[in-house]
């Protein structure tokens, strides 16, 4: 489970980075706004603490860009702000939760483990994109209404581009993510290329508008139209 905290404040994210790491987590810290965007925009986690006073690009900026950017990973926001308004703010742009500081680590954990839920429920059993759409309880694929015929490691390949669509997702994260190797000494660039390839085919052969693209130098992204 890969958590990201971006948190300015050394002596916050340390603590909140070596307890999560206790846990069981992989965490990934950021401490400035802009590094914490570029983070979410090529790598993928399950759940992000997000700070809201941040160098650079502050937390609600980051926050409404990603919701209007169609990401959709649990966000818990964490600040010193405590006033009414700021929280309704926080929660009308996106976040999953709040927590105000100072707070208790086990509140930490337990807020956590809350959006993680809600999310898999809200993720039901049906994803889509455009005229695309996934039945995870079936393992049916249509689009346009027509089946889509594909094999286990496809289907498992198009439910994560579907799951981060929008997003940019790279070859490492792909190998990590959904071939479950992150420790090998050959990289898959190779065979995750000619998975695309292949779902490419069965998903865009013949469509007027393009789903999966490719993002030279960097990975592949799901969405309507070129990125």
């Amino acid at each position: 489970m890969r958590v990201l905290v971006v948190e300015d404040e050394q002596k916050v994210a340390h603590a909140l980075r070596e307890g999560l790491e206790g846990e069981g987590y992989e965490v990934t810290l950021e401490h400035t706004g802009e590094g914490a965007f570029f983070r979410i925009t090529t790598e993928t986690f399950d759940v992000i603490l997000l700070d809201l006073m941040l160098p650079g690009r502050d937390g609600l900026q980051i926050l409404t860009t990603l919701r209007d950017r169609g990401v959709k990973t649990p966000v818990l926001v964490l600040t010193a702000r405590d006033a009414l308004d700021d929280r309704v703010k926080g929660l009308d742009s996106g976040a999953d939760d709040y927590l105000v500081k100072p707070f208790a680590f086990a509140e930490v954990l337990a807020r956590i483990r809350a959006v993680l839920r809600r999310g898999r429920v809200a993720d039901a059993l049906r994803l889509s994109a455009g005229d695309l759409e996934m039945d995870l309880e079936t393992r049916k694929v249509t689009r346009g209404g027509r089946a889509v015929e594909l094999t286990g490691r496809e289907f498992e390949l198009l439910q994560h581009l579907l799951r981060h669509e929008r997003q940019i997702v790279s070859r490492d994260t792909l190998a990590r993510d959904v071939w479950q190797e992150s420790s090998r000494s050959a990289p898959l660039d190779n065979v995750i290329d000619v998975h695309i390839a292949r779902l490419r085919r069965k998903i865009d052969l013949d469509q007027p508008v393009k789903l999966i693209h490719t993002v030279r130098g960097v990975g592949f992204i799901l969405r309507e139209g070129e990125p």
